[in-house]
């Protein structure tokens, strides 16, 4: 049974979905609803779902907004709106539907088809994960293990130049000039690397320490392997030089 949670500022948009949902509860059921997005937030941290229906238009906050201030999104996401405008932006925003009010129920049969098919994917490849980290401790390999595009890459920290964010998203640099993008958030990045060899500079950046070249003082500014130009946050430099 998939579990559901419904985020709507309009409590009629949140009773027809619930009903037209009702005519599949042997497959998916509503366990909580929400017209406030705040305490959506507050929800979904403490509790774990398959798919989240979400509005786009709302007043405090919206669905756009609400999505970049999830702590970790392992669930599926569809988009509810009587707007077809935000197609796009959903489907950059990894939305695996769209739908548009009134919801069809042709339409959300499909929706429950590929939320059915993201849980399995998801389930599937957690399992995996796990399996191949702790082949990788059992080993005391002290490679980085990152998850991204469906797969898992073993990186040795010293392969590593940088790691630059770019919103919910991050792009790591590597010595052979090769960049991997991953879906977490640069904070997120920082709790995988080893702290004695990893630094986050900026509030943009995390540098491999090991690979700083020159360190210019006046212009603020580091140059790594590969002439690399990153710049080091005031508040960051005198942790920084410690840390040389």
């Amino acid at each position: 049974m998939l579990t559901s949670v419904i985020v709507d500022d309009e409590p009629k948009a949140i009773q027809g979905l619930s009903w037209e949902l009702s005519n599949f509860s042997n497959q998916i059921k509503v366990i909580a609803t929400f017209n406030e997005p705040e305490k959506a937030l507050i929800y979904l941290a403490e509790n774990d779902i398959d798919c989240l229906f979400l509005d786009i238009e709302m007043p405090t906050m919206d669905g756009f907004q609400f999505l970049s201030k999830l702590k970790s999104r392992d669930f599926a996401v569809v988009i509810t709106t009587a707007y077809n405008e935000y197609a796009i932006k959903a489907l950059k925003n990894d939305a695996i539907d769209y739908l548009l009010k009134p919801i069809d129920t042709d339409d959300l049969e499909e929706t429950i088809k590929k939320i059915n098919n993201f849980s399995f994917k998801t389930v599937y490849s957690n399992k995996i994960e796990k399996v191949l980290l702790s082949f990788n401790e059992k080993l005391n390999n002290k490679k980085i293990t990152i998850n991204t595009d469906g797969r898992l890459i073993f990186l040795a920290p010293e392969e590593i130049l940088f790691i630059e964010s770019d919103g919910n998203y991050s792009t790591i640099y590597t010595n052979e000039n090769k960049k991997i993008v991953v879906t977490k958030k640069l904070k997120e990045v920082n709790t995988l690397l080893p702290q004695e060899v990893f630094f986050r500079i900026h509030n943009s950046y995390i540098i491999n320490l090991k690979k700083v070249k020159e360190y210019y003082k006046t212009d603020g500014y580091v140059v790594l392997e590969q002439n690399h130009k990153i710049p080091v946050s005031r508040q960051k430099k005198t942790e920084f030089l410690d840390k040389l």
